[in-house]
């Protein structure tokens, strides 16, 4: 899996430093994120700024700018079960769904 190439802010946030590719969806050169919102509480659990995960968070966060939460979710799982299949990223699928669920209802 290639990974995106991304540059640290002074606002804990990662910006791409070129256009990113995953399966047929391109996030473009400047977008921003905060990395994974996982609350404070489980940050020694599931840190939100680990980088093996940013291939699945960069994609999850820019479909979900677009408003296509539905497909950023199946994205999320795909890309992140391919970096690692474990308990933490059954967690954060859990997660992400369930908020989606209740926030939008899908």
């Amino acid at each position: 899996m290639k990974y995106p190439v991304v540059k640290a802010t002074e606002r804990n946030t990662f910006f791409l430093e070129e256009n990113y590719q995953v399966k047929n969806i391109r996030v473009p050169k400047g977008y921003e994120s905060n990395g994974a919102n996982i609350p404070r509480l489980f940050w020694s659990i599931i840190p939100p700024f680990k980088p093996k995960y940013q291939p699945a968070i960069f994609i999850h966060d820019y479909l979900c700018d677009l408003e296509k939460y539905s497909l950023a979710d199946d994205l999320f799982e795909e890309v992140l079960f391919e970096i690692e299949e474990s308990w933490r990223t059954k967690a954060m699928v859990k997660a992400v769904r369930l908020y989606h669920k209740i926030k939008y209802g899908v």
